[in-house]
């Protein structure tokens, strides 16, 4: 079982995401710690981009705030490394194919193996036109991990479940991270057909604001993946350490005790 894996044994895996660099890497760095402590079992570092077609307005102003601080994939690689003194879950790296592009493919999974990420996200990267990549990720030991969505049709579930490596990253809704939107209607059918063709755990993304909708993701998943939410507390309160470890605390550890198994009563 690899890392990625034992991060949802015997557990319901709560995946915390933010934009590596916001406001800059000294407040990523400080942070991550924070996020595992406080109950994070995966820590998703976002690549910024400039054009973020699946992100909403908050991890859009976040990856424009990083960017303007200077962060690059290279900087994000190299901050991933350095967590390896301070962090023990798993970290996953998601970034749009283009800077991968132009970093190289190849040097890109090379380098991510060094930093000691555990997977690879790239959400406008399906598996059918990004093969090589998904190739050199798993020969250096990366997981190449795969989203799919409500509308993704039988076949395209069948595909993508027989490459899944890690976890799944099921979307919960049509439509951009952070926009308020509710859950996928019928999450439960779904993540039924999605649990068919994968034997991987299914991790459900998008429009988990809070706990409420983290224990509805939790009750048919096997994670959940929380962004906007933190993206906006780094935002409120990046420059001050205490009060933003405070409410990072609070916000990861009232979503993991939402999506914690209940025990039976009586």
């Amino acid at each position: 079982m690899n890392r990625l894996e034992n991060a949802f044994k015997g557990r319901k895996a709560l995946i915390a995401f933010v934009t590596a660099g916001d406001p800059d890497l000294d407040v990523t760095r400080a942070i991550c710690p924070v996020l595992e402590e406080s109950g994070a079992d995966v820590i998703e570092l976002g690549i910024p981009f400039s054009d973020p077609q699946a992100d909403g307005p908050a991890i859009q102003a976040a990856g424009q705030r990083a960017l303007r601080a200077g962060t690059t994939p290279a900087s994000v690689l190299e901050l991933a490394e350095s967590l390896k003194k301070t962090v023990t879950v798993p970290l996953v790296l998601m970034g749009y194919f283009n800077p991968i592009l132009q970093y190289g493919e190849e040097r890109f999974a090379r380098d991510a193996a060094k930093a000691g990420v555990a997977g690879v996200i790239v959400p406008d990267l399906p598996y059918d036109e990004g093969e090589n990549f998904y190739a050199a990720l798993e020969r250096e030991g990366v997981e190449g991990i795969l989203m799919v969505a409500p509308n993704s049709s039988e076949e395209r579930l069948r595909e993508a479940g027989r490459r899944a490596r890690g976890f799944a990253y099921c979307v919960s809704l049509l439509g951009t991270t952070g926009t308020g939107k509710d859950l996928y209607a019928d999450l439960e059918s779904y993540l039924g057909r999605a649990r068919r063709h994968f034997s991987v755990p299914l991790a459900v993304g998008f429009g988990i604001d809070g706990p409420q909708r983290a224990a509805r993701a939790a009750t048919h998943a096997d994670g959940v993946v929380v962004g906007s939410a933190i993206v906006r507390l780094i935002e409120k309160h990046g420059r001050d350490e205490k009060r933003l470890s405070a409410e990072v605390r609070q916000l990861v550890g009232s979503l993991k005790e939402a999506i914690r198994p209940q025990s039976p009563q009586g």
